[in-house]
């Protein structure tokens, strides 16, 4: 944490790592709101680290569509599980279609039912 102008002022910057993943933050004054012009995306390997990331991410702030939420914080994360990406590049266009109208109707994606959606069950 990098402060300009004592102990008590507020933080300007900060760096901080995420899952072996450096980040660096400005704080841009009241100037520099976060919309979701600025947003994180997070893939995960099975539905539970999904579920997990999703529930911790979501607590005080507010669900979106299609894997997407707000923090508590105002910032702006999609949370999608690897077997999203896998359906939607299938080779059979109908299969990938109908794994895409599944997850338009999702907040948090559930790899079961996209799964299900694109064997047509």
């Amino acid at each position: 944490v990098t402060r300009h102008g004592g102990d008590d002022a507020p933080a300007f910057s900060v760096s901080f790592s995420l899952d072996g993943q450096e980040f660096n933050a400005i704080n841009g004054g009241p100037d520099h709101v976060l919309t979701p012009a600025f947003s994180v995306f997070v893939s995960c390997p099975d539905q539970a680290e999904v579920d997990r990331l999703w529930d911790a991410l979501v607590d005080g702030g507010a669900p979106s569509r299609c894997g997407w939420l707000t923090d508590r914080f105002g910032l702006t994360w999609q949370v999608i599980p690897t077997a999203l990406m896998a359906l939607l590049s299938d080779p059979n266009p109908d299969r990938a279609g109908r794994a895409m109208q599944a997850m338009l109707t999702m907040q948090k994606i559930d790899v079961a039912a996209l799964e299900q959606a694109a064997t047509g069950r």
